[in-house]
């Protein structure tokens, strides 16, 4: 199969010719595999795709076109109403988001307890260390005041989960500068519960240069080092 071995972006698919040799075209949205509702992703012009397969064959077919270069992945899940993010919660974002980045990290350590795998060993020595603190928040749904007091106080147990979410992020390539393409992951997931994550990535590009650097991620979240 001259297909076995040829890699296709997304939005398309590996076809040999007569002679055999593979090429890639675009991915018809009918041929893809059904989906279940909660598949389903929201798509940059506001329409409702049965999954990724669907939204980035239908990006391929329009290729060339202003509406093709237009369409990307919004975020996950059917779309509906995301309401406008206030100067007040852009504000409060961060606290949210530090302690949410903390929690994953105590949760990936918490697993590899049992099984090993999520983390490296360099990583679990440092999570293990935040782990073991009996000075730290647990998780749960806390008021913006205490979130705020915890920061100030336990400031160190923030700097690494904020560090670590930028390199897990920061991959294609690895360069230590964001793209749109390379924080869609993360937006992607969140904005259907955190709709003030589109609005936080574009002013934390501070010289509107479309990329996040380390230095520019690391002051939105209040880090300093």
């Amino acid at each position: 199969d001259p297909c076995r071995n040829f890699h296709c972006k997304r939005g398309k698919v590996c076809h040999a010719d007569k002679q055999g040799k593979p090429h890639c075209i675009c991915q018809d949205p009918a041929a893809c595999p059904p989906t279940k509702d909660y598949e389903h992703v929201c798509g940059t012009d506001n329409k409702t795709y049965d999954g990724t397969c669907q939204l980035f064959g239908t990006k391929c077919q329009l290729e060339g076109t202003k509406t093709g270069r237009q369409l990307h992945l919004d975020y996950m899940g059917s779309c509906k109403y995301i309401p406008p993010c206030t100067d007040y919660e852009v504000d409060q974002f961060p606290l949210r988001m530090r302690d949410w980045l903390k929690n994953i990290l105590i949760q990936y350590y918490e697993r590899d307890l049992n099984t090993s795998g999520i983390l490296t060993e360099k990583q679990r020595s440092k999570v293990k260390k935040i782990y073991q603190n009996d000075k730290r928040l647990v998780s749960g749904d806390h008021p913006v005041e205490l979130l705020l007091h915890d920061f100030e106080k336990n400031y160190h147990m923030y700097v690494y989960p904020v560090h670590w979410q930028f390199h897990q992020l920061d991959q294609h390539p690895v360069d230590r500068l964001l793209t749109h393409s390379e924080l869609a992951p993360l937006r992607a997931s969140l904005v259907p519960m955190e709709h003030c994550i589109t609005r936080f990535f574009q002013e934390c590009d501070g010289d509107q240069d479309k990329l996040i650097a380390l230095k520019e991620w690391c002051h939105c979240f209040g880090i300093k080092e």
